[in-house]
């Protein structure tokens, strides 16, 4: 047993697994794997896709393509880990190694709020201002709107690592969750957390929370162009082609503000609650995204239509 020193010093995390099921867990890491595997396999197919076929070159599917890789790059960087627990037994996770994964979650979760309220800006304009939509909307200002997603998502969530690295952390250092959450972490240092505490709930406020807001906004001033047209069958056409981000905008943020309600709330809640949520989190964006613009998007149904066909009639 290592000295409680050593322990503060080179604290190590033990991931939560699911609270009475434990005799089950290779069972149980099977639709973990499966839901892994469909959410691959589909924003894979998104991006092979929208590179292949020319009318998809448009603002609005580069911004998917976008949501495609962070959902991809989140779903890997909590996933395999997890199913390494369920799988090999592997419940200890070191402290850098946790930092960088808690560091990846939050950032790449700012990341995909940013595309969101790009994706919303770029029906705004396209409803409220179709004139200057290709002029607004150009290759050059997509590319620097991903670019900025990325820098902004690094600049708020980087200094939550750092602020915890200081921390000593002592006694049970048990997670609720099968990955690392900031919070998390947070509730089992054994110091003064205010700053972390502060910073953390700033950050959410000025990145998902602002979001939120301004993606409200656009939705209501395109509601309010989509009123003024004279024929329903009219209004329902336009507001129709927002139906898919709408989903994507509610896959993301029900998870979200659910997982917020339980860390904040739940204390007195099961603990697997509290897995079950962190898992929906990460793999339901990952897993819906896709099919919904898939269901939606008759360019990408024709293109994966056409390349199951073939793959069907290749010889083996």
């Amino acid at each position: 047993m290592p000295s409680s020193n050593s322990s503060e010093l080179s604290p190590s995390f033990i991931l939560a697994g699911l609270p009475g099921l434990e005799a089950a867990h290779s069972w149980m890491a099977v639709p973990l794997c499966s839901a892994y595997a469909l959410a691959v396999l589909a924003n894979g197919a998104v991006l092979l896709v929208v590179r292949a076929e020319p009318s998809l070159h448009a603002p609005m599917y580069f911004f998917l393509c976008m949501l495609a890789a962070v959902d991809l790059a989140l779903a890997t960087a909590t996933v395999p880990r997890t199913l390494c627990f369920y799988w090999l037994g592997s419940r200890e996770i070191g402290f850098a190694a946790c930092l960088l994964q808690m560091f990846l979650i939050h950032t790449l979760s700012a990341v995909e709020s940013t595309v969101l309220l790009a994706m919303a800006v770029d029906r705004y304009v396209a409803i409220c201002h179709p004139l200057r939509h290709a002029a607004v909307l150009t290759d050059g200002a997509t590319a620097k709107v991903g670019l900025l997603a990325v820098a902004r998502g690094v600049l708020f969530f980087l200094p939550l690592p750092l602020l915890l690295l200081p921390l000593p952390f002592c006694g049970p250092r048990v997670l609720s969750h099968s990955f690392c959450l900031h919070q998390d972490v947070m509730n089992l240092a054994c110091a003064n957390t205010t700053p972390s505490v502060v910073y953390g709930l700033t950050a959410i406020l000025l990145v998902m929370g602002l979001d939120a807001v301004l993606i409200c906004l656009s939705y209501l001033l395109i509601l309010r162009a989509v009123l003024r047209l004279a024929a329903w069958r009219e209004r329902l056409k336009v507001f129709s082609t927002c139906i898919a981000h709408i989903c994507v905008v509610l896959a993301f943020y029900v998870p979200l503000i659910g997982l917020s309600v339980v860390h904040r709330f739940g204390k007195d809640l099961a603990p697997l609650v509290h897995v079950v949520m962190g898992n929906v989190y990460i793999l339901v964006p990952a897993v819906l995204n896709p099919i919904i613009y898939g269901v939606r998007t008759k360019q990408i149904q024709r293109r994966i239509l056409s390349l199951i066909h073939v793959t069907a009639r290749a010889p083996r």
